[in-house]
Formats: structure tokens, C-alpha cells, sequence
């Protein structure tokens, strides 16, 4: 059974069919792309599978259960996490502080119990802190614990917001163009990134990436948008060797 499974997904924005029949099947564990031209409708989709915008159709299954149209909060609990292609973090927060954040799943003590410093208190806030300070070592970033997560290096800050997508321990990680902005030499260490990322959490990924170096790095399997519907799909090298592909997205 996939992990994720996604059949005849589509939603329309003042009469226009902004994704339409988008279907998608991923097994546990591997690394998968979603690419396409600008405007093609691939973080639509990743708006869909994460509750931000409700499908006017079709079924997402998360690992056999249904998730369609549940509340953003809910999809995460449920087991998927993702980062933004404009990195979203709380800035004027400490890097460990964004990681605790990302750990709010683990929080089982009561409003009062928070105010009152309670005991218990205490000892969630110790452990949310060491998972979160091991999380950052993954990251090399525990040296930089205290620092305003603002103050990070760019490449820094898109290891943080990985970080803190995987502090939620989702199955299925999402991941939003994470090269954007990067120079060649933090590109490399974020696909090193991926696939440790993937080898140490038994994850599974599923990537909007323009960097075609990147995805030929990175992704074992393809789906192609274009225009809001599936162009192509299937291993990496068939998919962009597709002459529709190379005409659609290649521009070629």
C-alpha cells in the first residue's frame, strides 16, 4: 500500500480549474519530485495535501487513512509536515525555540500546569528540549541554538525549517522548492541533507524543485504538471527524456 495516494484531486479559483484530475501514488521511503512550469499548479497541490486550501474534489489518503479537506492541524498530526518556498520561520524566535515549536504534538500538560510552572511542566519542557537540541545536532545547528533564527545564514535557515517540519515526526515530508535561493555549494549539501534526512528518519519525501541538478540528484521518481494536470509521471531519467516534458517544461 502507498503511503500517499491521491486520486482525481482538483479545486478551481473564481471559475478557473487551477488543478484538475491531479493524481499521485508514493511508496514509503522514497524521494519524489513534482515538477513543472511556472504557474503550472504544483503548490496548489501541496496547499491541498496540507489543509491550506480544500479540494473541490477527488481523495488523499495518508498510509490508508482518508485526510481530505481536514484541518491543516489535523493533516500534521496525522503525519504530514512541509517547508515553504519563502522560508517560514518565527524570526524573532532562537533557532531551539523554532524546533520546540515544531514539537507542539508533545505538549501533554494542561494551560495551568504551563502557568504554574508545574512539575510536570518542568519535565516536558526538558524533554521537548533535548529532542529538539538532538534534531539541530542532524543539522549541525546545536552551536547555534540561541541565536535568533534571523541571524542564520540562509542555507542555515532552510536546515532550520526542515528541522522544525521534522520535529512534528511526520511520515511524508513536503518540501517546497528547499534549493530556492541557495549558491551550488549549499545546493550540494542540501541533497546531502535530503538523503540523510531520508536514511536516518526512514522518511519519505515529496519535493517541488526547479534545480534540475538537484532533481536528478535527489528524485527517484517524477510527476510532471502541466497546466494543472498530470503530464507525466514515472522514474526520473524516463520522465525527462519524455518529449512532452522536454517541449512543456524544458522549453526545448
Amino acid at each position: 500500500m502507498a503511503l500517499l495516494e491521491v486520486k482525481n484531486l482538483g479545486i478551481s479559483f473564481g471559475g478557473l480549474r487551477a488543478v484538475d484530475g491531479f493524481h499521485i501514488s508514493i511508496e514509503k521511503g522514497r524521494l519524489y519530485g513534482l515538477i513543472g512550469p511556472n504557474g503550472a499548479g504544483k503548490t496548489t497541490v501541496f496547499n491541498m495535501l496540507t489543509g491550506v486550501y480544500t479540494p473541490d474534489c477527488g481523495v488523499i489518503r495518508l498510509d490508508g487513512t482518508e485526510i481530505t479537506g481536514k484541518k491543516t492541524i489535523d493533516i500534521n498530526k496525522a503525519g504530514i509536515a512541509r517547508t515553504f518556498q519563502n522560508i517560514r520561520l518565527f524570526k524573532d524566535q532562537s533557532v531551539l525555540d523554532n524546533v520546540k515549536i515544531g514539537l507542539h504534538n508533545e505538549m501533554t500538560y494542561s494551560t495551568l500546569t504551563g502557568i504554574l510552572r508545574l512539575p510536570r511542566y518542568r519535565k516536558v519542557e526538558a524533554d521537548m528540549n533535548e529532542k529538539a537540541m538532538e534534531l539541530l545536532k542532524v543539522f549541525h545547528l546545536d552551536e547555534k541554538a540561541e541565536y535568533l533564527s534571523s541571524n542564520l545564514p540562509y542555507g542555515d535557515q532552510r536546515k532550520l525549517e526542515i528541522a522544525r517540519a521534522l520535529a512534528t515526526n511526520p511520515k511524508l515530508l513536503l518540501l517546497d522548492e528547499p534549493a530556492a535561493g541557495m549558491n551550488p555549494n549549499e545546493t550540494k549539501e542540501l541533497m546531502e541533507t535530503i538523503h540523510f534526512v531520508r536514511d536516518t528518519f526512514d522518511m519519505t519525501v515529496l519535493l517541488i524543485e526547479h534545480d534540475m541538478k538537484l532533481v536528478f540528484g535527489i528524485c527517484e521518481e517524477l510527476t510532471v504538471l502541466n497546466f494543472g494536470q498530470v503530464l507525466a509521471e514515472g522514474s526520473t531519467s524516463s520522465v525527462l527524456n519524455d518529449p512532452q516534458v522536454i517541449k512543456a517544461y524544458l522549453g526545448e
